[in-house]
């Protein structure tokens, strides 16, 4: 007999979801443990006792391997492995990846750039967790112009959804006839957040692309393409809180 573990580190661990997720997913009542449905707070023996997630079972008696994956998502994706709707998943971008994946945060459906997937769940929850202030990168193009006093709104924090959003950063790249293309660094995973604070300011936001998670950039990865992240990269995204953002000059 294999010693017990927390139900949700279990399912993290197969690489079902992060742990979030997984508590999320037992306290909808879609995890049963020998034929029981779960509760939060459960632990399990991997070798003996029978996981089942949405009638499937887990297999839980070997370690899997891991992958570690950076996509480049193009815009009309949404960022599920099904969907109901039958509209376009980001699980179509890396079919040939031989393991089940799930998305490690979100980007909307018509904004693109970096996405980090993966089958650990223990590194999903070290990336989004609040505690590892891993910063995110934006290239942001509005319409028709910003003002100071609009940057300022956003770089000292706004209220959305009736909680007022942590200070990020606001760069001007380039200022065009009719347009603004904006460098927005943020340390936390809002639902919309960048679209929520522009249409408040008025602004239109015409293309959001996400270029960096951390020192995880985006770099010349095609569209609709991915990568394995290499080892010193998963390595430097796990470690301590890094609140040190690099500057970048995208074209």
């Amino acid at each position: 007999m294999a010693e017990k573990i927390r139900l949700q580190k279990l399912l993290a661990e197969c690489g079902i979801a992060s742990r979030r997720k997984a508590e999320e997913l037992i306290q909808k009542g879609h995890v049963k443990v020998n034929g029981q449905v779960a509760n939060i707070g459960d632990k399990v023996d991997p070798i003996s006792d029978k996981v089942v997630v949405f009638g499937k079972r887990v297999s839980t008696a070997s370690k899997k391997k891991h992958y570690y994956i950076m996509l480049h998502k193009p815009r009309g994706y949404v960022t599920t492995m099904s969907d109901e709707k039958g509209r376009k998943c980001v699980a179509d971008l890396v079919k040939d990846v031989p393991a089940r994946l799930f998305p490690v945060g979100r980007l909307d459906r018509e904004s693109e750039g970096l996405l980090l997937m993966t089958n650990d769940g223990d590194f999903a929850n070290k990336v989004t967790h609040p505690a590892k202030h891993v910063y995110k990168v934006y290239r942001v193009t509005v319409r028709p112009k910003i003002t100071e006093e609009q940057i300022v709104a956003m770089s000292v924090g706004m209220m959305i959804d009736g909680k007022k959003t942590q200070p990020c950063e606001v760069r001007v790249k380039a200022r065009e006839e009719g347009r603004v293309v904006l460098e927005i660094v943020l340390r936390e995973g809002r639902n919309r957040q960048i679209r929520k604070m522009c249409e408040q300011l008025g602004l239109e936001v015409a293309r959001l692309k996400r270029t960096a998670i951390g020192q995880l950039k985006l770099g010349m990865l095609p569209q609709g393409k991915w990568r394995e992240l290499t080892a010193e990269e998963v390595k430097r995204i796990t470690a301590q809180p890094n609140t040190t953002v690099q500057t970048y000059n995208y074209k």
